[in-house]
């Protein structure tokens, strides 16, 4: 076989564009922080992770601009050599201190941070376990590390203890051990169990990494994720986040101890051998970290618009799964009636996320709505009114 028969052979999506229902790459031709223009169309925003609803705010897209105008539009460089900016170790400093640990770097994404934290710091002799929910970046970061790798049934704690007590034989005092989870599930919206998985995870010594893509700007008091809302922070080592959701930007970070912080600095390939944040990126980071710092009424708002939502589709009848976020996913089931699901939707005026496998298992397709705090009421009442009408028109309600 050639090696590009695959792709030769691939029809599955052709035959879902000639269909009409094809809902991927919808080219997005303007934005506010709650709409979405496509084809001269108004789309009510409720598939991104704009949580806090900042892509928009003056203060952060001046602060881009500017930056922009001081640095250039790139760095055309890595941090390990020419594209260190005085700005990335600002924001360094910063997220520190925000998330209460000792030190932090800065990656060029949330995806390259998991692979450089897990593929650097899992080696030849270490144990890896993984919920089986975890980010595709955590699973591919998995497959860049020497260690031996474990996924454990999602939230199931007594199946990782059972695991790794079976791994804990002649020999296991020799090796690492790593756990990481999703704080927040991208797919599911519910929370993980660090009350009962950080007292696991020390028991055994095993490190755990706690990935807060989808925690950090609204998740705790202050909005610093999952270790803070459970009142955990010193019992966390490592934290990883992405700067594409709450904070309206692009790059990652990673958060813990500063010899970890050090020791990544000079080992993480995903670091040392890409290109850095360009200097508007992590301008706007900084920008939305003020905002976050000092208006704590958005993470409020979120919360009033995140339970409502839930509401308002549980009185529907319909299945959202155990979400406690404002990721409120939509079961569908088959894939062909989520296909119809989402169209319908869609030429209704709203803009959600069909979610098909292998992101989630077979028969649990899903819409992934998600919410932002600077919804309108009138915007929510009209995305209840919208699904319920489709619900009822495809027998899903």
């Amino acid at each position: 076989m050639h090696i590009l028969d695959k792709c030769r052979n691939f029809t599955r999506a052709r035959e879902v564009m000639a269909s009409g229902y094809y809902p991927y790459f919808v080219p997005i031709e303007g934005s506010s922080d709650t709409e979405a223009f496509v084809a001269g169309e108004r789309k009510i925003m409720i598939g991104s992770n704009n949580y806090l609803g900042l892509t928009h705010h003056p203060y952060v897209v001046e602060a881009a601009q500017a930056a922009i105008k001081r640095y250039g539009s790139g760095c055309t460089g890595s941090r390990f050599l020419n594209g260190n900016m005085d700005l990335h170790e600002q924001l360094e400093a910063r997220l520190a201190k925000f998330m209460g640990s000792e030190a932090a770097l800065v990656f060029s994404t949330g995806y390259q941070t998991n692979l450089g934290v897990i593929g650097t710091l899992v080696g030849r002799n270490d144990r890896l376990y993984l919920d089986k929910l975890d980010h595709a970046s955590i699973v591919d970061g998995s497959r860049m590390a020497y260690g031996e790798v474990t996924r454990f049934k999602h939230g199931d704690l007594e199946g990782l203890r059972r695991q790794i007590e079976a791994d804990s034989g002649a020999g296991a005092e020799e090796c690492g051990r790593m756990v990481v989870v999703d704080g927040v599930f991208s797919m599911e919206g519910d929370i993980a169990d660090l009350p009962n998985l950080v007292p696991l995870c020390e028991e055994f010594d095993a490190v755990l990494v706690v990935d807060d893509a989808h925690a950090i700007g609204y998740l705790g008091p202050t909005g610093a994720g999952t270790a803070e809302y459970f009142g955990l922070t010193d019992r966390v080592p490592l934290t990883v986040g992405t700067f594409s959701k709450s904070f309206a930007s692009i790059g990652g970070f990673v958060a813990g101890p500063e010899s970890v912080i050090h020791y990544l600095r000079h080992h993480a390939r995903s670091l040392m051998f890409s290109a850095s944040m360009p200097p508007s990126a992590v301008a706007t980071v900084l920008a939305a970290l003020d905002i976050v710092e000092q208006e704590p009424e958005r993470r409020e708002r979120l919360w009033q618009i995140t339970h409502r939502m839930m509401e308002g589709f549980r009185a529907l009848d319909f299945e959202i799964g155990p979400t406690q976020t404002p990721i409120i996913p939509i079961m569908i089931g088959p894939m062909e009636k989520t296909f119809v699901f989402w169209k319908a939707v869609f030429d209704a005026g709203i803009f959600t996320n069909p979610v098909m496998p292998p992101a989630v298992p077979e028969n649990s397709c899903r819409l992934r709505t998600s919410y932002i705090a600077t919804h309108s009421d009138d915007q929510l009442d009209h995305v209840l009114s919208v699904f319920e009408k489709v619900g009822k028109q495809l027998a899903v309600i």
